[in-house]
């Protein structure tokens, strides 16, 4: 179940850009219109907790059971909000003890009486829970956000891996996750082989904001301590769902009637820092212990991390005519097309 808060009288629709915004100003204003994740939900409690995201430093807390996104700093003096506390259901600044109620009005200044000025007031965000995530838009939230349809489903095992940090662009991250011309090469020591490099043509269609591309091999998913496990010739089907600008999901079927999906939420904290979120579904081994799951998600990522943090350009050019592609390339065709139509520019910085 989600929840969704906004403060309809401190929410700025044309946002000023963060300072030191490291983003093209065109491409910032649209990548804030959409929902990113800031958070596991499971660490955001009372205590403050300071985030970023596009630039923008934020401070996320709950309170009165409410979940709150704001500006980490306090209107009166620029006081990170984040080093404060919750008391009484009220964001209380560390500085001059200013306290802040859920919709981010000022209902507190402890060394003096009289009236508050109205211009005491958050600037609050956009936010809500959903897949063990929290997520901000700092465009307000009219975009729909992308559905992960396992998550909720019976039989299927929820698990949250920890976070991992990628000094590279969101855009970057996404398409790596996409390739599968890469597997037996970037992933030869964890489920990869090199001696199965050849990519089978597989389709790629257009499905809402994005697209959905459906590849069948011989290429295993099981760890490689786990190979065993497959079965001679089995046909392993993966499906590929994108939608922009960085939320992707990606079904395995397993022999046996198992499905695992991940789903792949690359946050752009800055336009070459982005967090990681991977939230997984299973409906097999359930039973075993989830640190073999983390461990395992954790080598893969990292073998990704680190050959992206090294691609040039550093932006993902939206334009096809900058790199050479190739024939296994189509996913990531689909995906520049699908950044291109949203408005990003050809030059994308994130």
């Amino acid at each position: 179940m989600s929840t969704t808060t906004a403060s309809p009288l401190n929410f700025q629709r044309e946002a000023n850009l963060p300072r030191n915004c490291t983003f093209d100003p065109h491409d910032w204003k649209i990548l804030s219109q959409y929902w990113h994740p800031v958070a596991l939900a499971a660490e955001v409690g009372e205590k403050p907790t300071r985030v970023k995201l596009l630039d923008e430093a934020l401070v996320v807390y709950r309170a009165n059971g409410a979940l709150i996104a704001a500006r980490d700093v306090c209107p009166h003096r620029g006081a990170p909000l984040s080093q404060g506390w919750v008391e009484d259901g009220q964001l209380v600044c560390p500085y001059h003890g200013l306290a802040y109620d859920t919709s981010g009005k000022c209902t507190r200044i402890p060394s003096q009486e009289g009236p508050i000025p109205d211009r005491l007031c958050l600037t609050t965000f956009a936010v809500r829970e959903d897949y063990g995530l929290v997520w901000v838009s700092l465009g307000g939230g009219q975009k729909s956000l992308p559905e992960y349809p396992s998550w909720d489903a019976e039989g299927f095992q929820q698990i949250l891996c920890p976070t991992i940090d990628i000094k590279a662009s969101a855009g970057r991250q996404v398409e790596g996750f996409i390739d599968v011309a890469h597997f037996a090469w970037i992933h030869h020591d964890s489920f990869g082989d090199r001696s199965n490099a050849f990519v089978p043509k597989y389709t790629v269609e257009r499905q809402g904001t994005g697209f959905r591309a459906e590849y069948i091999s011989t290429v295993s998913n099981f760890p490689k301590a786990l190979q065993h496990r497959a079965p001679e010739g089995y046909l392993w089907r993966r499906v590929f769902e994108v939608d922009v600008p960085f939320f992707a999901r990606l079904t395995v079927h397993f022999p046996e009637g198992g499905r695992i999906q991940i789903l792949n939420a690359a946050s752009p904290v800055s336009a070459r820092l982005t967090r990681l979120f991977c939230p997984i579904a299973r409906n097999f081994d359930t039973h075993l212990p989830l640190e073999d799951v983390y461990e395992f998600n954790r080598q893969v990522f990292e073998e990704d991390r680190a050959i992206v943090e090294q691609q040039c350009p550093e932006d993902l050019p939206i334009d096809r005519s900058a790199e050479v592609p190739i024939l296994a390339d189509r996913s990531s065709g689909a995906y520049r097309r699908a950044l291109a139509e949203i408005g990003l520019g050809q030059s994308y910085t994130s």
